[in-house]
C-alpha cells in the first residue's frame, strides 16, 4: 500500500492567511500521517492485493476476508471453542491444484474459532479445502475458560492432532495433509511429525510465530529458573502445569523442548530422521517459518527458525525463513496480528503452493489489530 502526499489546496476566497503556531503545521500534518496509518491498518487489504501479489482469489471469492485480528474478538465472544471459523470444516474433495487438504492448529489459549478469522476464509477462497480444529482446552470449564485452547500438555496435544489429521485424510481420501500453525500451533505439530509418524503424511508446516526452539515467554524461562534455584518444590510445578502444562514446556531447558530440538539422524519405528543440524527439521518435510521483530510472546522472535543448512535436496527438506520486516517495513505485525497479517498470508500462499509462487506486497499492519 503506498499512501502518497500531495500539496494541500488552498481553497478559494480563503483570504489573507493567518499567522500559525510554531509547530502546528507538523502537528497536523503527523495528525493526517497517523490517521492515514491506523485507516490502512484497520481496513487492511480488503480488496487491495495488487496485480500478481498472489493473493487475489480466483473467481469469486466465497467468504469475505477481515484483515485485522479484532475480528476473532467479537467471534471468540460469540461462539464456542469447537465453532468453525468461516470457510473450514466443510465437506471438500482437494482440488489437482491444492491437493492436501489445509488444518489450521491454533495458538496458546486460542481456538479454531477466533485464531482464524482471517486465514480460513482467505484459504478457503483460495480453493483450498481447509480443516481446523480445537485442542488443549478443558471443554467442562465454564465459560468463557472452557475456549482456551493450547494450555493442556503439547505431547496430549500432538495425540490429539494425529488423530484429526487421520479423519481428515479418511474424509477426503488426499495422501497427505499441509499444516498452518500459529503460535504454540507452529511449536506442537512439529512433535506431531517427528514422534507420532506425522511425517509420512505431512507435506508442509508453515509456522507463524511458533517457537521451535524455545521462548523466555514473557520472561517465564528467568522466573522458573530463579525458582528452582530457591526450591521450588514439585508441588509448585504441578500447581503451574495443572493451569497451563504447555507454558513450562515452552522453555528452552524443558525435556519437551530438548528431545524436540535433538537431532536424530536414523529414523526409527517411532521417530523420524532429522536434520543433523537441527532436529526440529524432519526429513521430507518442507518448512516455512515466519516471524516479526515486534513479537512479545516468542522471544527472541526467531526462535522457530530452522537451520538453513537443513535446506538439502539429500535430506528432502526445504526451509525458508522469513522476517515479515524484511520483506515489508510497514509490517509492523506483533505475535497476535501475525494471523490476520495480509503479507504472511501471501507468504502462506507460497509455501503451500511453492512451483506458483509470486511476488509478495506490502501492507501497513499495526500491532494486536492487523
Amino acid at each position: 500500500m503506498t499512501i502518497e502526499r500531495g500539496a494541500d489546496p488552498i481553497p478559494r476566497n480563503a483570504g489573507p492567511e493567518r499567522p500559525r503556531k510554531a509547530g502546528e503545521v507538523h502537528s497536523k500534518r503527523m495528525m493526517r500521517m497517523v490517521c492515514a496509518v491506523l485507516s490502512a491498518g484497520l481496513v487492511g487489504a480488503v480488496a487491495l492485493f495488487p496485480s500478481g501479489a498472489g493473493a487475489t482469489p480466483r473467481g469469486n471469492p466465497k467468504y469475505p476476508v477481515p484483515w485485522t485480528f479484532a475480528a476473532a474478538v467479537p467471534a471468540g465472544a460469540e461462539n464456542g471453542p469447537d465453532v468453525s471459523p468461516p470457510g473450514a470444516n466443510i465437506p471438500c474433495t482437494p482440488s489437482a491444484a491444492h491437493p492436501y487438504p489445509v488444518i489450521l492448529v491454533h495458538g496458546l489459549g486460542a481456538n479454531e474459532n477466533d485464531d482464524w478469522q482471517t486465514m480460513s476464509p482467505f484459504l478457503a477462497d483460495n480453493g483450498y479445502c481447509v480443516y481446523a480444529l480445537t485442542y488443549g482446552n478443558n471443554a467442562s470449564d465454564p465459560s468463557p475458560f472452557d475456549k482456551f485452547g493450547g494450555l493442556g500438555d503439547m505431547v496430549a496435544s500432538a495425540h490429539v492432532l494425529a488423530s484429526f489429521v487421520e479423519s481428515v485424510l479418511a474424509r477426503t481420501h488426499a495422501a497427505k495433509v499441509d499444516i498452518v500453525g500459529h503460535s504454540e500451533g507452529g511449536t506442537m505439530p512439529d512433535y506431531y511429525i517427528k514422534f507420532l509418524g506425522g511425517s509420512r503424511v505431512v507435506a508442509h508446516f508453515v509456522a507463524i510465530s511458533g517457537v521451535l526452539h524455545g521462548t523466555s515467554l514473557w520472561g517465564l524461562s528467568d522466573l522458573y529458573a530463579l525458582g528452582q534455584a530457591y526450591g521450588y518444590s514439585s508441588e509448585e510445578q504441578q500447581f503451574f502445569s495443572g493451569l497451563c502444562a504447555a507454558c513450562l514446556e515452552f522453555l528452552p531447558t524443558s525435556s519437551w523442548m530438548e528431545a524436540l530440538d535433538a537431532p536424530n539422524a536414523h529414523a526409527t519405528s517411532s521417530e523420524a530422521a532429522t536434520c543433523p543440524y537441527d532436529g526440529a527439521a524432519v526429513d521430507g518435510v518442507s518448512y516455512m517459518s515466519l516471524a516479526t521483530d515486534n513479537d512479545e510472546l516468542v522471544r527472541p522472535p526467531t526462535s522457530d527458525f530452522i537451520n538453513p543448512r537443513c535446506d538439502s535436496a539429500k535430506s528432502h527438506i526445504t526451509v525458508d525463513n522469513i522476517l515479515v520486516q524484511d520483506q515489508c517495513p510497514a509490517d509492523q505485525a506483533d505475535h497476535l496480528s501475525m494471523a490476520a497479517d495480509p503479507v504472511v498470508a501471501q507468504d502462506v500462499l507460497n509455501a503451500l503452493d511453492p512451483s506458483h509462487r509470486h511476488r509478495v506486497g506490502c501492507f501497513v499492519v499495526l500491532p494486536a489489530v492487523g
